[in-house]
């Protein structure tokens, strides 16, 4: 009742709520700007309020959808309402997740993000949550019904849906200790476990029936074929498990925790350093292009989970890390107008014409996690991080109706179209500078005191 009651007092949102977006890019250092400590405090500064201006003010509280429950995902441009639709497993649970980061982070409105959180996480629960069989849908509709009107998809459970309804559950259990949240993440854990879980090659089936029962004919949300295991899911897993494991650690989400990082390590990434995305059921390669941005997120990945396990200097993460940051470098990045390419081919020259917002956000989060380890050898990580918010600044953003452009040409230029949808949320750019800020300032701790 008390998230209700929060929620009541800042619904609907006022104007001092939604701060206007800039009319122009803030200013930012370029690539040859020098670490040091008030560099790292200035960039701090400027990427947090970047944060909260343009990423949570424009979710939140405007996503929360106090009818219907659990947050609305379709706006336009200019943020408007788009159409309505179904609410997807992973828009939900990534709002969930993305707000109650922010309410550790942010005391002074934490009132505002804790009651979204436990909003979103009572949508999950019972409504997402399917109570007869197990497992979350993959959609539903506010009533908690399956969408199947395009066939049987939404009734459908996806490891990598699964995954992430897990990761959000867990997240608000860390912020409110309410034992409801951590019992809905060992429940959605424990089912898919039970009926995804590989004991014979490792890993998780993709996609189950209702019933739980793997489905070797579909093909899932992620892509891959048929009767497969993708590099989308296994990483988005590892990322769910790495935060239940903190919450709960209990045996057997370690050992599966271990099996997905060693199975990344040893299956997933592939020399000169890209990683592989689909494969059959006994995890031999299927062709695809090499995803920069996965690659780049990984890295950060396989390096929390290696903590998680406490081995955060486990060589094999860190060496992994840093062949798949790179290859991006090398194959991905734009030299001419800065930037990571989506996608392309594994040895670069040929890349997909248009950019995502998410790879921006998760090359900027990886290029600070190098710098931060291995900066003193080797300073591109540094001028390359630099360089990136910089593009981020210039090209990223909306300086119309603020928030981040989900697609950008190559050219920098943007593309035109909903800002928000089942795919396109807040939780990689949410994540990543929630991340980078946290950093930096260490960083400058770390450099004062020396």
């Amino acid at each position: 009742m008390g998230s209700v009651l929060v929620l009541a007092s800042i619904w609907p949102p006022t104007l001092s709520a939604q701060p206007a977006a800039p009319s122009s890019p803030p200013a930012v250092a370029g690539a040859a700007t020098p670490p040091g400590p008030e560099t790292y405090r200035r960039l701090a500064g400027e990427i947090e309020a970047s944060l909260k201006a343009q990423v949570l003010a424009q979710w939140f509280p405007r996503a929360l959808d106090l009818q219907g429950g659990g947050f609305f995902q379709n706006y336009n441009e200019d943020w408007s309402p788009g159409r309505s639709g179904p609410k997807s497993l992973v828009y939900e649970s990534r709002l969930t997740w993305t707000a109650a980061q922010a309410a550790r982070r942010f005391p002074e409105q934490a009132a505002l993000y804790t009651a979204a959180a436990r909003h979103g996480l009572d949508f999950l629960a019972h409504k997402m949550w399917d109570e007869p069989h197990g497992g979350f849908y993959w959609s539903v509709n506010d009533n908690g019904v399956p969408d199947t009107r395009g066939g049987v998809e939404g009734a459908t459970k996806q490891a990598y849906g699964n995954g992430f309804a897990v990761y959000a559950a867990a997240e608000v259990y860390q912020l409110t200790r309410d034992p409801a949240a951590l019992d809905l993440a060992k429940k959605g854990f424990l089912w898919y476990d039970q009926y995804g879980h590989d004991a014979v090659n490792g890993g998780y089936s993709e996609i189950l029936s209702t019933e739980g029962v793997p489905d070797t004919n579909a093909t899932p949300a992620v892509g891959g074929g048929r009767n497969g295991k993708t590099m989308n899911s296994s990483i988005h897993l590892l990322e769910a498990l790495t935060s239940l494991y903190q919450v709960w650690p209990d045996p057997l989400v370690r050992a599966r925790l271990q099996e997905l990082f060693d199975l990344l390590c040893d299956k997933v990434v592939a020399d000169p350093g890209f990683l592989v995305q689909y494969f059959s059921a006994d995890w031999k390669p299927r062709p695809g292009d090499d995803s920069y941005g996965h690659d780049v997120e990984t890295a950060y990945l396989l390096v929390e989970a290696a903590a998680a396990l406490g081995h955060s200097g486990d060589v094999r993460a860190w060496t992994a890390a840093r062949k798949l940051v790179d290859h991006a470098l090398a194959v991905g990045w734009d030299q001419a107008r800065g930037g990571l390419y989506n996608s392309g081919a594994v040895a670069g020259g040929r890349y997909a014409p248009v950019r995502e917002w998410w790879v921006e956000a998760e090359m900027l989060n990886a290029l600070l996690l190098l710098y931060e380890h291995f900066g003193r050898e080797n300073p591109q990580y540094w001028r390359a991080f630099t360089a990136q918010w910089h593009w981020i600044c210039q090209h990223g953003l909306d300086p119309v109706h603020g928030g981040w452009w989900p697609h950008v040409n190559n050219d920098g230029s943007p593309v035109h179209g909903p800002k928000s949808d089942a795919w396109t949320e807040c939780y990689h750019q949410g994540r990543a500078l929630l991340n980078v800020s946290a950093r930096l300032r260490r960083l400058a701790e770390a450099a004062g005191s020396n």
